[in-house]
């Protein structure tokens, strides 16, 4: 039995080989302790990478943003559009093809007589939203590292510690909520203790989060890529 357990050491724990060696020792405290650890380490941390999907409101939404503490870019994708933005500081850039704009832009607004020439005239540029339009909070909201993660890494219920694993190649142990069914989050175990995959309860969908710190350059659009509507801009799907 002792050559047994020598010779498996690497795969087996049930032989006395502590999983939590040669980690940040978080995978030894209680599910609270480590989930309220990831947080702190996610607040803390000045950029983070998120893919994956979140269903909100019966609508799905596949996300790859990147943000950081003074904004944030990437792509949005629903059921029936797709869409990138941009936000620098209070100023956030929408852009999309001209299918997304032609639904519901009102005829005679700026782009031509018709409201197809204005959804041609928007086809893949930046249209600046007026802090005061209906959907700047909704769309910013996408590209504030602050308020997306605090969205995403609720857990419900009871928290109870799960097992040790690994993602993307970095081992992490699991917290989960409700007994199970309140969601989970997988923390890392090497380096700082960030949250690195995040499943939501009732399969309302999984987020991965990477290159914790990672800064990334954000730049306005240039004025030939960009359109200012003014006080409102028109609304697509």
């Amino acid at each position: 039995m002792g050559a047994m357990c020598a010779g498996l050491a690497a795969a087996l724990t049930g032989c006395g080989e502590d999983p939590d060696a040669g980690t940040n020792g978080v995978g030894k405290l209680a599910a609270p302790a480590i989930a309220a650890k990831a947080r702190a380490a996610a607040e803390g941390a000045s950029a983070v990478h998120l893919t994956g999907k979140l269903v909100s409101r019966g609508h799905t939404y596949k996300l790859d943003m990147r943000l950081k503490k003074n904004g944030g870019t990437g792509e949005v994708a629903s059921e029936t559009s797709t869409f990138q933005l941009l936000r620098i500081g209070a100023d956030l850039y929408l852009k999309a093809d001209a299918a997304f704009w032609s639904h519901d832009t009102p005829k005679g607004q700026k782009g031509g007589k018709d409201g197809g020439s204005a959804a041609d005239k928007l086809d893949a540029k930046y249209v600046k939203v007026p802090a005061g339009d209906p959907s700047y909070k909704e769309l910013s909201g996408f590209t504030d590292k602050a308020v997306l993660l605090d969205g995403v890494l609720g857990l419900h219920g009871k928290l109870s510690r799960g097992d040790h694993g690994t993602v993307g190649g970095t081992r992490t142990i699991r917290v989960s909520g409700g007994g199970g069914n309140g969601g989970s989050l997988d923390v890392s175990l090497q380096g700082t203790p960030y949250p690195l995959r995040l499943q939501r309860a009732g399969g309302a969908g999984e987020v991965q989060l990477a290159e914790w710190d990672k800064d990334f350059a954000l730049a306005a659009p240039a004025k030939d890529q960009m359109v200012d509507y003014g006080q409102k801009i028109p609304h697509g799907s």
